[in-house]
């Protein structure tokens, strides 16, 4: 890792809210690609996951999505527990960062599509009386657009639209359906 990098992982630590956030924004844009670097800062984002104040919590949990398409070794798999843990974040913002950046993991491997398709989808089915959960729900149905997006994966499709159909309140099904209108319409158009 390079001494530019390392800096901006050191701000991640600093209570100057201005320095850290454009430290953090520089390594996200740098996650965006497979880095050689992601084993060097593993432990420390998973420290930061469970011992960082909550900027930290949401920042470690979004640069460790963008490091899962930089993990030969898979760790994700072992570590996935702790990142799944801050999507239930006693502050939402937090918590709803966190959630939103699990698309990254889930397009890493399909081993890791299917544990965040299925530990999301428990999720959806459990937060329906959560304080929040339409908000919920949408950020995970957008998670499963964004993995089908990347990955066209019909079943996920599928998986998604059959989640929308569980929604009793027509109000939030639709709202949900919007995010695979586009999709579905293509389909509704291809028959006719």
């Amino acid at each position: 890792m390079d001494q530019t990098t390392r800096g901006h992982f050191t701000q991640l630590h600093s209570t100057d809210a201005e320095s850290r956030a454009a430290s953090f924004m520089h390594l996200l844009e740098l996650t965006q690609q497979p880095v050689a670097w992601a084993y060097e800062v593993w432990d420390e984002l998973l420290t930061l996951l469970r011992e960082g104040d909550n900027h930290q919590r949401a920042i470690g949990a979004q640069l460790l999505s963008g490091l899962a398409k930089s993990d030969p070794q898979q760790r994700m798999l072992k570590n996935l527990d702790q990142l799944m843990a801050v999507t239930k974040d006693e502050r939402f913002v937090t918590a709803r960062h966190s959630l939103q950046s699990l698309w990254r993991v889930g397009t890493a491997s399909q081993a890791l599509q299917k544990e965040v398709v299925d530990r999301l989808s428990q999720r959806f089915r459990d937060c329906a009386t959560e304080k929040n959960g339409t908000l919920i729900r949408y950020d995970i149905l957008e998670v499963f657009r964004k993995i089908y997006d990347q990955v066209h994966d019909e079943q996920l499709k599928q998986h998604a639209l059959a989640l929308i159909e569980t929604e009793e309140d027509p109000k939030y099904r639709k709202k949900y359906s919007g995010l695979w209108k586009d999709l579905v319409a293509k389909k509704r158009g291809a028959k006719g």
